[in-house]
């Protein structure tokens, strides 16, 4: 696959965006992983970038973004954090990819077990994962009123979900930049749950 330039990152819309990011995943659960030059695109790039994405996601040795959607170098800005949550860094590295590095998307990825929210569920206190922990609390206090037992398997991942529904929340509420791009179709704001059993990413857009 092309090294992408500035002229076919601006020829992306946000859906072809999007729909980029789903075809590189389905080619990822089939194992069907494109044709790419990596070392050449390390000399493609190395005078300047042009993603079409920024994706946050979960530091899970399972979810590299860039392989789960097979993705090359030079594609997609990675943004990792546990528990896919969102704080200032992350609204200012989201608001350069797009405002400043042309970037078409914004997609936050979250996954199925994750320790981060399972953590959060069961209260755990440590160390500054005590803060980071923190700001899963949301998502648990919008699942808690529909469940008997938050710590559940099946709790802990309507968390997960709603982890990344609030997510997106906080970058429309705390980025104008970005909310702005939104609202004048620049940008596509999305989530998505990543299976670690069958590698398949499920967006909610």
């Amino acid at each position: 696959m092309k090294t992408l330039t500035k002229k076919t990152q601006n020829e992306i819309t946000p859906q072809i965006a999007l729909d980029l990011l789903k075809e590189g995943n389905e080619r990822f659960v089939k194992n069907n992983r494109a044709d790419r030059n990596l070392l050449e695109q390390v000399s493609e790039t190395a005078s300047g970038q042009f993603p079409f994405a920024v994706l946050l996601s979960c530091i899970d040795s399972r979810t590299s973004s860039e392989l789960i959607f097979d993705q090359g170098i030079g594609d997609i800005f990675s943004a990792r954090v546990a528990g896919n949550v969102v704080n200032e860094d992350i609204l200012g590295s989201m608001e350069y990819s797009c405002k400043v590095a042309g970037s078409k998307i914004v997609a936050v990825i979250g996954h199925s077990k994750c320790g981060a929210v399972t953590a959060a569920c069961q209260d755990v206190e440590l160390g500054n994962i005590t803060a980071l922990l923190s700001k899963v609390k949301p998502a648990i206090q919008n699942v808690k009123p529909s469940v008997d037992d938050i710590t559940s398997e099946a709790s802990v991942q309507k968390v997960a979900d709603e982890n990344v529904k609030v997510a997106m929340d906080e970058i429309r509420k705390k980025s104008e930049i970005l909310a702005q791009m939104e609202r004048d179709g620049e940008i596509k704001i999305v989530g998505g749950m990543y299976d670690v059993k069958s590698g398949e990413v499920n967006f909610f857009d």
